[in-house]
């Protein structure tokens, strides 16, 4: 399969107006502006994100013009494309926090000698209002409106702020002031993508292309997601990543393989025999090959012998990291971040043990020096 037909098959939900169309540009030699951006809504970026990235990369690396969008400006009102409610506003104080590391972590994927990284705010905040009312009326209130998840809140009588209505508008003048061709996103985004060509054509009388890419679940069975707690974090240290991949569904291997390394497509085809023979060894093989591509070898080699001893053969690793804690067991995981609801739910999938005993209730009193074991991803001695 040549780069060009991998960039556009591998992982790709959609491409408009035609694939037909867009392969034949990226084989005409011309280069493209191409661009996908990414709201600074959180502090810490995700492997789900690590999609698009490479679809950057590659390109990038055919010598187009790419850029990693930071969206600054449109966290303010954060894209609702895949909520059922209001996202809460964001101060700027909080935007510029998020940010302080997502260079840092985006730079495991994306190769920033060859990628540009540019913030929204550069042009959105200088708009002003008599631009943004000329903006509004190339677009309807009824187009809003019927998005599935915002006809839904409606429905459901719950509330859509005035200003989402706004968040289209922004992504699709992003999308023209960079004049771009081809804009990468998530399916959920369809609309707001949508937007972006819709002001090419009418502002520049400019055909673009965007590109959707499927969608990499959690470890949940949920879209990974920011905010749901179901992400395997990009700056996860390599045991955690390991153990978090190897605790995915089975079906899952062949999509993260897929959508979540640059393992090669006719490779990763070969897999699919095996999966379904022995799915806990490729598993192994797909943890190995994400940590390794997001840390190192050395430390995929590492991340696999330990998840072996402390995992398969339950023995206790060398060094233990203490938790300083009295009470019990929601105290424990209430001071290592994790929520009620998600201890109950881990609890009632005999998913926590203390000095290798099943824990039965969220309450269970904890003593000095218990080894607590989470899930398949984290190990604590208890210290009072």
């Amino acid at each position: 399969m040549d780069q060009v037909e991998e960039i556009l098959t591998r992982g790709v939900a959609n491409i408009v107006p035609s694939k037909e169309e867009l392969e034949k540009i990226l084989k005409s030699g011309k280069k493209l502006n191409i661009y996908a951006g990414f709201d600074a809504t959180a502090p810490r970026l995700h492997l789900g994100h690590t999609v698009p990235f490479r679809k950057l990369n590659k390109l990038a690396e055919m010598g187009h013009n790419v850029t990693f969008l930071i969206g600054d400006f449109t966290s303010l009102i954060g894209d609702n494309s895949d909520k059922e409610s209001e996202r809460p506003a964001l101060s700027y104080e909080e935007i510029e926090s998020n940010l302080k590391t997502y260079k840092e972590q985006a730079s495991k994927v994306l190769d920033f000698s060859k990628v540009k990284v540019r913030f929204n705010s550069e042009w959105l905040k200088k708009l002003t209002f008599s631009e943004i009312v000329k903006l509004c009326q190339y677009f309807s209130v009824g187009d809003f409106i019927s998005r599935e998840l915002v006809k839904k809140r409606l429905n459901q009588g719950k509330r859509v702020g005035l200003h989402e209505i706004l968040y289209p508008i922004m992504q699709g003048y992003d999308h023209y002031f960079m004049d771009t061709n081809l804009q990468i996103g998530a399916t959920e985004q369809t609309f707001n993508l949508q937007a972006g060509r819709t002001l090419q054509k009418v502002l520049r009388d400019k055909e673009t292309f965007f590109l959707t890419l499927d969608i990499l679940e959690g470890t949940d069975g949920r879209r990974m997601s920011k905010s749901w707690g179901n992400a395997i974090w990009l700056d996860d240290i390599p045991n955690d990543m390991y153990a978090k991949v190897m605790a995915i569904r089975d079906d899952l291997i062949l999509p993260y393989f897929t959508l979540a390394t640059n393992v090669p497509g006719d490779m990763v085809r070969t897999f699919k025999k095996d999966v379904e023979k022995n799915p806990m060894e490729v598993k192994k093989k797909l943890a190995l090959a994400i940590v390794e591509e997001l840390h190192s070898n050395q430390e995929a080699e590492n991340a696999a012998e330990y998840f072996r001893k402390t995992v398969q053969e339950k023995e206790l690793p060398n060094e233990i990291e203490d938790l300083k804690v009295s009470g019990n067991i929601n105290d424990a995981l209430l001071k290592l971040g994790m929520s009620k609801s998600e201890a109950k739910r881990l609890i009632g999938q005999n998913g926590i043990t203390l000095d290798n005993e099943k824990v039965a209730n969220i309450d269970t009193q904890i003593k000095n020096g218990q080894v607590l074991r989470i899930g398949k991803k984290k190990i604590v001695r208890i210290s009072s």
